[in-house]
């Protein structure tokens, strides 16, 4: 519903009449859902209709009353630096406003709008009513949550009341504040009213979603929260939601790029108060369905792909990138998807990356607690408790501050905090939103911050360390690594990196590199499946113990096997993508025996070897019936991302295969599942860590594009050295003539028969020198820990200048 022109004198605008050209009349919050119903909805992105009052309504209603002279009067005695001050007389403000009636003008104005949009259904419609400021989310402040919203709004009289506490909004006391940090005059900022039909999401789901990474900036990715019930929850941090991101580039070519899913708690929903004292109100989610994801994957696609499109049209009408931050909900009735609100981006896509800054801790301490990390700094600093607005004035600048989950009232305190610790909330709620706004590092949804924390204790918080923050015991020493980017020149040799955490890899990809020469398999299995394959295949068969834990480590998975292949599916494609198009070369599993039994469940599965580095590891595995089942697994998970997720950019490489006839038989394993190499542009990389791949390297060029050579590994087996034993530490030494003549050997054999050679070992990473050896034999390729990256780029651009022919 719509009407044909501007109704009671300009007081009135229906969606289909605004647009992005209309801040300065309705706010920015309205304005785009004006712009995205009108440009949006015939291209099937569902937005629900409504209608917003005036910048020149809220004018009217100051000039009417003599509001516009009362509130300088007040405001010009405030101190917005002191909280007491600014509580006192934002409270002066509010109570004036909420007893003002609205001029007769502007409140028939608004029923008659409300009227027409129940019309079409013949029903009186629950309505949101949502403040939209006339300088709301400009290109440098995002006004995040600063006016309110309310939600289940019926009949008039409902109505006008929320609208006369949404003028009110204007003058809380984080409204306040934030326009005296951001330089804003009071009086030159008017409100406009959003009224919106309500989606049924107390019966369903909704949540928060951005086209681009909220930590990283990362910009192929959609990162979707979601949870039960209304959506206020999400956006106040009021729960620890489900996370979802899709890779944006092949989800245009048709596959379902899912490529990580993560459960949260979802411990409360909002709903609707029906006949209770207020317009809604939170209720207990029964376990079991807290348990599941919230969203099917198709929802979840859906809502990538509206973000995506929602981003292009934002970013062709301004002329720039401009990622998007969104709410949408699912109407329980429908089953529809809706967006019911969309900003630009207001943190990460202003940022001009001309120094890359990297935080590290010198050393650490007991972990005390651990949530969702916001930002990428370390602080320290010492804890303040604050677990009420009244707890506020306290608050010292340069402290930890402490709560359950941080109101928008904060924000005066949250500029002035060194960090922050919620028990409640997920990266697109309040408190993390506003952090990044700050820089302030933060650590959400630790679930009891408040009961493990004490006033005065001294701690330091990480979210250095990838998505999960760390708060530690004490005041730890950390640095900080600034490497200017401009002036970075790309040698020869390719610069690869050596990755195995999936949750900093977005970050990681902002270092100058040329993919990934290293993917650790175990370490993906390590940190997010955590269980023994065996144990998954064989869930049945296992002890009741077991059998709990399992249960445990795959909450929300019926199907065990099924687990394994979607966790690990998911941890590669985290990697793929952050590097995407550039080459992600994963090896295959690669456990000795004993850390293989250390995973839940594995102890029964394994068997003891009394030296696991040269025993059941590697290829051996892949074929064997003891672990074969299990592979296939592993197998399935690499086809997953290759194929459904489309990131053909994953190449995949066998570890410690000693003979010819074993990788003739991993092939044949890996066949059966369709990898196949050549096809689908599949790569197939051996490591080079046994004498046995040098000696033949003619006959194993033969069966792969290439080679990775596994310095350590190879150094241990050339001089008989236990690397892992301290009593012959001294002897083990990759630049030991013996394994330089054995890698100088491979180059030569692997150039003759036209395949790829490089190497993912430490020694590159430690030795200057030995990088420079590398470089004069012509080596393809560098894979190092992130960390060694970019110094050793430097010396490998130096011995690009200086190339001699080696001599040992």
């Amino acid at each position: 519903m719509s009407t044909s022109v501007v109704t009671s004198a300009g007081l009135i605008r229906w969606f289909d009449q605004v647009g992005m050209d209309d801040v300065d009349i309705v706010g920015g919050k309205n304005a785009s859902l004006g712009e995205m119903y009108r440009e949006l909805t015939p291209h099937g992105i569902r937005i629900p209709n409504g209608f917003a009052t005036t910048a020149d309504a809220y004018r009217t209603f100051l000039n009417e009353s003599g509001l516009d002279e009362k509130i300088p009067q007040i405001l010009s005695g405030m101190n917005a630096s002191d909280v007491d001050s600014l509580q006192h007389h934002g409270i002066l403000i509010r109570h004036m406003i909420l007893d003002t009636p609205l001029p007769d003008a502007l409140a028939g104005a608004i029923v008659q709008a409300y009227h027409d949009l129940c019309r079409p259904r013949g029903d009186l419609a629950d309505v949101a009513v949502r403040s939209s400021a006339t300088a709301e989310d400009l290109p440098d402040a995002s006004f995040a949550g600063q006016q309110e919203t309310y939600l289940n709004v019926r009949g008039q009289a409902s109505l006008l009341d929320a609208c006369r506490r949404c003028f009110a909004s204007l003058f809380t006391d984080r409204a306040i504040s934030y326009r005296v940090h951001h330089g804003y005059d009071h009086m030159q900022v008017a409100l406009s009213i959003g009224i919106q039909r309500m989606v049924r999401s107390d019966l369903a789901t909704s949540g928060v979603m951005f086209s681009i990474d909220t930590e990283s900036g990362f910009r192929d990715a959609v990162l979707i929260n979601a949870a039960y019930g209304l959506g206020e929850n999400v956006v106040q941090g009021a729960v620890n939601p489900d996370e979802y991101y899709v890779f944006k580039p092949t989800l245009h070519s048709g596959f379902r790029p899912i490529i990580k899913k993560s459960l949260g708690s979802k411990a409360l929903k909002m709903v609707y108060d029906v006949g209770g004292s207020k317009m809604t109100k939170n209720v207990p989610v029964p376990e079991e369905q807290a348990n599941r994801f919230a969203l099917q994957d198709d929802d979840i696609l859906q809502l990538a792909h509206w973000a995506c499109e929602i981003e292009k049209h934002y970013t062709q009408r301004r002329g720039h990138f401009c990622p998007m931050d969104m709410e949408w909900a699912k109407d329980g009735n429908s089953g529809e998807l809706f967006i019911v609100q969309a900003r630009p981006e207001t943190v990460q896509s202003l940022k001009v990356i001309t120094k890359l800054q990297r935080y590290h801790l010198k050393q650490r301490s007991h972990p005390l607690l651990t949530g969702r990390s916001v930002g990428e700094k370390i602080a320290s600093g010492p804890v303040r408790l604050v677990r009420d607005v009244h707890g506020l004035a306290a608050f010292r600048e340069g402290e930890i501050l402490v709560t359950d989950k941080t109101d928008p009232d904060w924000e005066p305190v949250m500029k002035r905090a060194a960090g922050i610790i919620t028990n409640r909330g997920g990266r697109t709620c309040h408190a993390a939103i506003v952090s990044r706004e700050l820089g302030v590092p933060a650590i959400v949804g630790t679930l009891n911050a408040t009961n493990v924390l004490q006033d005065g204790q001294q701690v330091t918080i990480s979210c250095a360390e990838g998505e999960t923050g760390i708060v530690y015991e004490g005041e730890l020493p950390f640095e900080i690594e600034t490497t200017d980017l401009t002036s970075m020149k790309r040698p020869e040799t390719k610069i690869m990196m050596n990755v195995g955490a999936p949750d900093q890899v977005f970050a990681l990809a902002a270092i100058p590199n040329d993919g990934v020469g290293l993917a650790r398999q175990e370490f993906i299995i390590t940190n997010t499946v955590k269980v023994h394959p065996q144990a998954l295949l064989e869930f049945d068969q296992l002890d009741p113990p077991t059998k709990a834990l399992v249960d445990e480590a795959t909450a929300g998975y019926r199907d065990k096997p099924q687990f394994y292949i979607d966790r690990l599916a998911e941890g590669v494609a985290m990697i793929a993508a952050a590097f995407y198009p550039k080459d992600v070369i994963l090896r295959l599993s690669d456990f000795k025996t004993s850390e293989y039994a250390n995973l839940i469940g594995g102890a029964a599965y394994e068997p003891h070897e009394a030296n696991p580095m040269i025993g059941f590891r590697g290829a051996s595995r892949y074929y064997h019936p003891r672990f074969q089942a299990a592979f296939g697994l592993e197998c399935k998970a690499v086809q997953k991302v290759r194929q459904e997720m489309g990131l053909r950019n994953l190449k995949l490489m066998i570890p410690f295969c000693r003979t010819i006839e074993e990788a003739h038989k991993v092939q044949a394993e890996m066949a059966k599942f369709g990898l196949v190499r050549g096809q689908d542009e599949l790569e197939l990389y051996v490591m080079c860590e046994v004498p046995s791949n040098v000696i033949l390297a003619d006959q194993f060029a033969e069966l792969f594009d290439g080679f990775s050579i596994g310095s350590n590994d190879l150094t241990q087996l050339t001089l008989g050295v236990d690397r892992d034993s301290e009593i012959v530490a001294d002897l083990f030494n990759e630049r030991n003539d013996a394994v330089k003549r054995s890698i100088a050997s491979l180059i030569k054999t692997a150039k003759a028969h036209g395949v790829k050679v490089g190497i993912c070992g430490q020694a590159p990473s430690d030795y200057p020198e030995f990088a420079e050896f590398l470089v004069n034999l012509g080596i393809d390729s560098m894979s190092l820990t992130p960390d060694a990256v970019l110094k050793t780029r430097l010396h490998v651009l130096k011995a690009e200048e200086q190339r001699f022919e080696p001599t040992f």
